[in-house]
């Protein structure tokens, strides 16, 4: 099924762009799981009444949420694909975490109303009637909402949509929760047990969690998220393929929603370099990044003397100590100003989110290491903070 519809409606179309492409695949997702939830809830409602199961009931608003879910899915597919303007010149992508949060607030509420009707069936159980047509409908939900699962997780791999994909899980959650539903009925029919107010209970938890975790993970990217490890490595691999360029810093990516993504880096090339060679090789960075990754990359130059033997040894230096105060940290950006009675040792230090000291007392403590045998220096530090996952310098010295 899966496959078949991907074949009928996913096929690529002549002349469509990426994004196009990307939000006709997250409408078909979004209008696939408005049916398929709505056919669950409709016939589970009935089962539920029918038998008096307060955990049939739970699960047929459960799969309601999730159809008042592909909802807000589709209409934030559609309105993060309209174009930039003049107000919103990052485009309007976010509406996706939007959407997503307010299907995670949806399911919070519905999950609390869950929990205080299982309790109230706990305290008063009553019989639960169970017969094959109500054990059918529930064996086919759970074969529903497990190829729900698949066929989200496929779509948004595909699409690289964080919000299908735990569409995709919250699927499979319903399954295992459904399963419990069908148990309980089962052991209600063949011991006599009343077992409905706790499965239904468990539907109710289960509900909460997931709103809880979903509320995360559209607020993180809302929040302005660190970009992942593996992203950054990318990036540093990427520049640092590039002839000319000796290291790079200062990394920070914004997303402003899935396929808009913008990123800016300090790029170190050599200071005796000529200066048309290495804006023509910051030129390539920015369009190749542009081109294969889809980042709207702005690149900083920043020359480093490299040919200076006592520049050299003096970077290492500082380096070292700055290491050995705290392997978290990271400089750059380094360089010398002779004077006639001192000299000035110029560089950055970085440093990873709450830090422990404020930047005047990082700075003493450097500086106070910083010493050479017969001569007088002086730090002029300055404080960086990382915006990345990772406060280490990727390709540096």
């Amino acid at each position: 099924m899966t496959s078949l519809l991907l074949r009928l409606f996913g096929a690529p179309r002549q002349g469509e762009s990426e994004a196009a492409a990307r939000a006709r695949m997250g409408k078909l997702a979004g209008f696939v799981g408005v049916f398929s939830n709505l056919l669950l809830f409709c016939l589970k409602l009935a089962v539920g009444l029918f038998s008096g199961s307060i955990a049939i009931t739970a699960d047929a608003v459960n799969n309601l949420s999730d159809c008042g879910s592909s909802v807000i899915t589709l209409l934030g597919f559609r309105l993060g694909s309209i174009p930039a303007d003049e107000k919103h010149p990052y485009g309007h992508a976010r509406y996706e975490y939007l959407s997503g949060l307010a299907v995670s607030v949806l399911v919070l509420l519905i999950g609390f109303e869950f929990l205080k009707n299982a309790v109230g069936k706990i305290i008063s159980p009553t019989p639960v009637a169970f017969s094959a047509v109500v054990g059918l409908v529930l064996a086919v939900s759970v074969v529903i909402k497990l190829w729900q699962g698949t066929f989200n997780k496929r779509v948004g791999r595909e699409i690289g949509s964080g919000a299908l994909e735990a569409t995709a899980t919250d699927s499979i959650g319903d399954a295992l929760s459904t399963s419990s539903v069908l148990l309980a009925a089962l052991v209600a029919h063949f011991t006599g047990l009343h077992l409905d107010g706790w499965a239904g209970a468990l539907v109710a938890l289960f509900v909460l969690v997931s709103g809880v975790r979903l509320i995360k993970e559209t607020l993180d990217p809302l929040l302005g998220q660190a970009p992942g490890r593996e992203l950054v490595g990318e990036i540093g691999k990427r520049i640092m393929s590039y002839t000319g360029v000796i290291g790079l810093h200062d990394l920070m990516v914004h997303n402003y929603g899935p396929g808009r993504c913008f990123a800016s880096v300090h790029v170190e090339v050599p200071a005796d370099q000529d200066i048309m060679e290495s804006h023509d090789v910051i030129d390539n960075i920015e369009r190749d990044f542009l081109e294969k990754m889809n980042i709207h990359l702005v690149a900083h130059m920043d020359p480093i003397v490299i040919n200076d033997e006592e520049t050299n040894e003096m970077r290492a230096y500082v380096n070292r100590v700055v290491k050995e105060y705290d392997p978290a940290l990271s400089a750059h950006d380094f360089r010398i100003v002779k004077g006639v009675s001192h000299m000035n040792f110029i560089f950055d230090v970085v440093i990873p989110p709450r830090y422990g000291l404020t930047d005047n007392e990082l700075r003493a403590a450097i500086a106070e290491r910083v010493r050479l045998p017969g001569k007088t220096v002086y730090c002029v530090i300055t404080v960086d903070r990382s915006y990345t996952s990772t406060t280490q310098g990727i390709g540096q010295e």
